[in-house]
């Protein structure tokens, strides 16, 4: 009776062709259908329900110790989920590596605030003398010292770390995690040992490390981000290569340490950021000793190496000899310095941990992750969060928001999405600039200049007026849509404490916040954040935004 069977088969699935394949009740499909399920882990699915299939070991795995793999994993865990997190940290070139946490703990955003306080305290020993304080010995910075004790309290904050996953039970390996078949993972650790642990569902939480510029000598002799921040010796003369934020943050404390610090720069300043805002960060660093080299790269040409970092002479630090190109002509530069820090941008560490082995795919330019709006990757059990979300934010509280909100959703009944729209942030330069909302360039694009009105001023914060440092420097900013009763859809601030003054304008903007309400608060006097409700200037106007006085 195999036609009437055949028949039956045809009514039911609309397939004509064989094998035509059902797992315990649900239709499949052919041979490529079922490989198809088997490669994107739902063809596991409907085995688990059957009598001979195994349980996985984890309801979840995360891929990466940082802050949105950790946020994750404690809120999958408190909801009752059984969960492991693999953390493994690639030592950099010359040796550097580091604990539980992430960029952000270990390499980023909390040394880099806490060398940037060791230098605003040199400048405000230096105002101290104009507010009367007198002091006769030589006062000079170790830089060792600094260096001993930031580490120190990162050391408390990777313990504090494993602390936390094991109060909450989370299981905790220090191993480097690679898929090796849907739903399974590898893990290998320091000393090569290989364990193997298979969950429902994933989370990639990997980061970025920071790039290299693929000359000779960068991976030899120079240092990046990575190292800086638990350097055994002060780094010297320094010649910082980039212009992303974390290029000038690096330089902007290492001269307010004291040292001598150039910055190459191959076209802009602040890539992503309000040019405006970025070419006044510029200024005053340079103003306060940074130099600036424009349109210059280290490169290789025409496939001959002559371009490159070569070392004169060992030690801590040593002597680097360094050639590079002009963008824009022949011009060759020459120079040495004691130690060169790259930082040229970030990339993300997905290529090799098996993703092309369960389906995942990848940004081949970047290495980032595409994702829905849920974050979940093509693939249906793995979802991803952080710094290698394709076209989204590298930034620390945006992945602790989104791994939060991603196990509430995927355990605890929650249909809350990660909000990606106003989300401030600050470049903690010397001069530190906070913004939240569209960039000029950006508004201009999305709106049109007609339909926007910029409200902007200088100001001088009365902390620097006794000692006659800085004046009109600051700058604040916010761009209004004239379609939509002068909405704030920019906030832009150049001044001290720069991040503590946009976390507050960011709720409001959050909240709809337009120029009408701006002018009805009533400012705290005296601070820089008050500037933003007596703005009356508008760029269109053309008027001085100098300020004179209280």
């Amino acid at each position: 009776d195999g036609p009437s069977i055949q028949q039956v088969l045809t009514e039911l699935t609309n397939q004509r062709t064989v094998p035509n394949v059902f797992v315990n009740g649900t239709h499949v499909g052919g041979c490529d259908s079922t490989y198809q399920a088997y490669q994107d882990g739902s063809l596991q699915k409907l085995l688990g329900d059957g009598k001979y299939a195994e349980p996985y070991d984890y309801d979840l795995i995360i891929i990466g110790g940082g802050s949105g793999g950790l946020a994750c994993s404690k809120e999958a865990a408190a909801l009752g989920k059984k969960v492991m997190v693999l953390d493994y940290v690639v030592p950099t070139p010359l040796g550097t590596s580091w604990g539980l946490g992430g960029t952000c703990v270990n390499v980023g955003c909390i040394p880099k605030k806490l060398m940037h306080q060791a230098a605003l305290l040199g400048q405000a020993l230096q105002d101290s003398r104009k507010y009367g304080w007198q002091y006769e010995e030589q006062v000079k910075h170790n830089w060792e010292i600094m260096v001993e004790a930031i580490q120190n309290y990162i050391g408390s904050l990777n313990w504090g770390y494993r602390v936390s996953l094991r109060e909450k039970s989370v299981t905790y390996l220090n191993s480097y995690g690679e898929f090796i078949e849907p739903h399974k993972i590898k893990a290998t650790n320091r000393k090569g040992q290989v364990t193997y642990h298979t969950a429902e569902t994933f989370v990639l939480a990997t980061g970025e490390r920071p790039r290299y510029l693929g000359i000779p000598g960068d991976k030899e002799y120079c240092i990046t981000s990575d190292d800086l921040f638990s350097l055994p010796y002060c780094p010297g003369k320094t010649l910082v290569v980039g212009a992303s934020y974390v290029a000038l943050e690096c330089a902007g404390f290492l001269a307010g340490l004291g040292l001598d610090v150039t910055v190459m720069v191959r076209s802009i300043l602040l890539r992503g950021f309000d040019q405006e805002m970025a070419e006044k960060v510029g200024a005053h660093m340079e103003t306060h000793g940074v130099k600036f080299i424009r349109k210059f790269v280290p490169v290789i040409l025409n496939l001959q190496i002559f371009i490159q970092v070569e070392q004169l002479e060992e030690g801590m630090p040593g002597r680097l000899k360094v050639t590079a190109k002009s963008t824009e002509g022949p011009e060759i530069f020459e120079e040495e310095y004691n130690t060169v820090l790259i930082a040229i941008g970030r990339d993300a560490c997905t290529r090799n941990i098996g993703l092309d082995t369960i389906g995942v795919k990848i940004n081949e330019k970047n290495g980032k992750v595409p994702v829905n709006d849920e974050e979940q990757t093509n693939v249906p059990y793995v979802y991803a969060i952080g710094d290698i979300l394709d076209g989204k934010l590298e930034l620390t509280p945006v992945a602790i928001q989104a791994g939060r909100l991603l196990a509430r959703r995927l355990y605890g009944g929650s249909s809350t999405k990660c909000d990606y729209i106003n989300v401030p942030t600050t470049v903690f330069t010397p001069l530190e600039y906070g913004c939240c909302g569209f960039t000029e360039e950006r508004a201009i694009e999305e709106y049109g200049k007609q339909n926007l009105e910029v409200y902007h001023s200088l100001f001088w914060p009365l902390e620097w007026t006794v000692p006659g440092r800085d004046n009109n420097t600051c700058y604040a900013k916010i761009i209004c849509s004239k379609r939509d009763n002068n909405r704030v859809i920019g906030f832009h601030v150049l001044g001290p404490n720069a991040g503590e003054v946009t976390q507050g304008f960011a709720a409001a903007i959050k909240c709809g916040l337009t120029k009408e309400l701006l002018d009805e608060t009533i400012g705290i006097h005296p601070t820089c954040a008050e500037v933003f409700t007596t703005m009356d200037i508008t760029k269109s106007s053309g008027q001085d935004i100098t300020q004179r006085g209280c």
